[in-house]
């Protein structure tokens, strides 16, 4: 009998696995959280909103490993940083919003950290919250090879001189139509920008779901758009990966 248990544990661990794990970019320390599903599961690379990598994004890491996806969660602050007070979030995205060369960098540091980890960044696509919607699109412009590039509530907007020529994967956006922040003139410019790309694209709106409207226990959450939501991201999941 314990022999038995023994591999049964082994198994269990040699197949699933989730853990933090400290990394570096160029010097810096980057603290991120990753889920191993079986061997050459499809991998999901998620990325924060400008609170940081929480309890949050890692529910939402297990909620796509019970689905059969490994997940790499990013981050793109530095270990320790997990921003609270508004001028705080607001100078730490306002830093890679400035500096694209190195919100790129971040990115790549990511990627190359999965694959050390023998996630299967073969066959993989990226998703993000809010900033992290933005820093989704950033990634998409710069042409690395993913499948898919999905935002939930993201920013929408490009900086001048950059377009979507070099995308490679296909581009899903899940957007409030109440967001007040990122408004549906961000949304059209989009679409327009993919369309003249050639980019395949889906583009969903949800009526009356303001900016942030998936994170629980927030007054902008919105639970009929949420579900809604997940359950459009999840058939997606099943069509690309």
């Amino acid at each position: 009998m314990k022999t038995i248990l023994f591999f049964s544990i082994l198994f269990m661990t040699s197949t699933s696995f989730s853990e933090d794990v400290v990394y570096q970019v160029k010097g810096k320390d980057y603290e991120g959280y990753y889920l191993k599903a079986k061997k050459d599961a499809p991998l999901i690379f998620l990325i924060h909103d400008w609170d940081g990598l929480t309890g949050y994004e890692k529910k939402r890491s297990q909620m796509l490993k019970k689905l059969g996806y490994s997940v790499f969660a990013m981050d793109l602050f530095g270990k320790g940083i997990r921003p609270q007070k508004l001028e705080d979030k607001r100078e730490h995205t306002g830093e890679l919003y400035k500096d694209r060369k190195k919100m790129r960098s971040l990115l790549e540091g990511a990627f190359q950290e999965a694959k050390k980890l023998g996630l299967n960044t073969k066959d993989a696509i990226v998703i993000g919250y809010c900033f992290g919607g933005a820093a989704v699109l950033e990634w998409a412009r710069s042409g690395v090879n993913l499948k898919a590039f999905v935002t939930f509530h993201g920013g929408l907007g490009k900086p001048e001189g950059q377009d979507y020529k070099k995308t490679k994967g296909q581009v899903v956006i899940y957007h409030g139509t109440a967001d007040s922040m990122i408004g549906m003139d961000l949304f059209a410019a989009l679409a327009n920008d993919l369309e003249v790309a050639k980019i395949p694209h889906q583009m969903i709106t949800y009526g009356g779901a303001p900016h942030a409207f998936t994170v629980y226990d927030t007054p902008s959450y919105r639970k009929e758009a949420d579900q809604r939501s997940w359950k459009h991201f999840t058939q997606f999941l099943k069509e690309a990966l």
